[in-house]
């Protein structure tokens, strides 16, 4: 099986190349032109037509959201869209037969409006990230598709894994200098995903031969802030230190934040407090087959390759 991922230099890249080298000829499409073992050959976003013919295209490549928001709202268009189209509009025409797009769950919502989100919610994302990622769902789904053509839509939560980047290196970080964490008073239930199990589900996804459609990819259970500080201090083999601040104080200096430039502001403040449960009912459904890991399974997986 031949396959075209982009963005294939990237973390979830990265992850697939390891799980399935020497198993399907990978074959990539990035703005990195790098060897990588395991990889036939990548090839540049200006070498569309010299690209052989692949069995199915899997499209990570796109901008990550900007906790830090120095980003314009355009550069997410240029990237998540125009690529989107570029890439799409080549399946289109292509012998693949299976294309999978990387989306996100903020392509729908920023805040989950009840007990947990599921792909019924009509999308409102409130941020330009999220609304580059609709506009490229958008675009897929408008589009006519040829007889013997599927298309699966994936709407990732919070991905991590060897290699992960972002917040959740930040909390260990702080853990492993020993840093109490202060936001203790916040009381959560978030969604995590393994990448471990979003490679199981990937697999059985093409495997399968499921449905064309959009599927939410989380962990079975969600898990608190303060029971990931937990789960950090123990891949230590430390004592968490939790301290509950006041809400109201922490939420002032998150405001300081934003003009201040401080590691903390208010958007990073959502992302490490709010409740953001994600249901996986859909997917698990179609496959018929349990995640291999729990999200504290997978948690503690990839806290482990931290101090790798």
């Amino acid at each position: 099986m031949k396959l075209l991922i982009t963005g294939i230099h990237g973390f979830v890249g990265r992850n697939l190349v390891r799980a399935w080298k020497g198993e399907m000829a990978l074959y990539g499409l990035d703005i990195l032109q790098e060897e990588s073992e395991g990889i036939v050959q990548t090839f540049s976003w200006d070498e569309l037509d010299r690209i052989l013919a692949v069995d199915i295209i899997i499209h990570l490549a796109g901008k990550a959201h900007d906790t830090k928001n120095t980003s314009s709202a355009q550069a997410y268009f240029d990237i998540n869209l125009r690529l989107t189209e570029q890439i799409f509009d080549y399946f289109l025409q292509s012998e693949a037969k299976h294309f999978v797009f990387f989306s996100s769950v903020k392509a729908v919502a920023d805040k989950v409006a009840g007990e947990y989100l599921t792909e019924d919610v009509s999308p409102k994302p409130a941020t330009p990230y999220g609304q580059s990622k609709l506009a490229a769902e958008q675009y897929i789904l408008s589009k006519k598709l040829p007889e013997g053509k599927k298309i699966y839509i994936l709407r990732p939560c919070m991905i991590h894994g060897p290699g992960n980047k972002g917040n959740l290196n930040l909390l260990y970080q702080l853990a492993k200098k020993g840093i109490p964490w202060p936001l203790g008073a916040f009381e959560n239930q978030r969604s995590f995903l393994s990448v471990d199990n979003l490679i199981f589900v990937l697999r059985e996804l093409l495997n399968q031969d499921l449905p064309s459609g959009i599927y939410q990819v989380a962990d079975d259970e969600a898990i608190s802030t303060n029971e990931l500080i937990e789960m950090i201090a123990a891949s230590m083999g430390k004592k968490a230190k939790i301290w509950k601040v006041s809400r109201p104080l922490i939420e002032k200096v998150a405001l300081l934040g934003n003009s201040l430039k401080l590691p903390l502001n208010t958007e990073r403040l959502q992302k490490l407090t709010e409740n953001y449960v994600v249901s996986n009912q859909k997917i698990m459904e179609a496959l018929q087959k349990p995640l291999p890991l729990s999200a504290r399974e997978g948690m503690m997986r990839t806290l482990r390759s931290f101090e790798d």
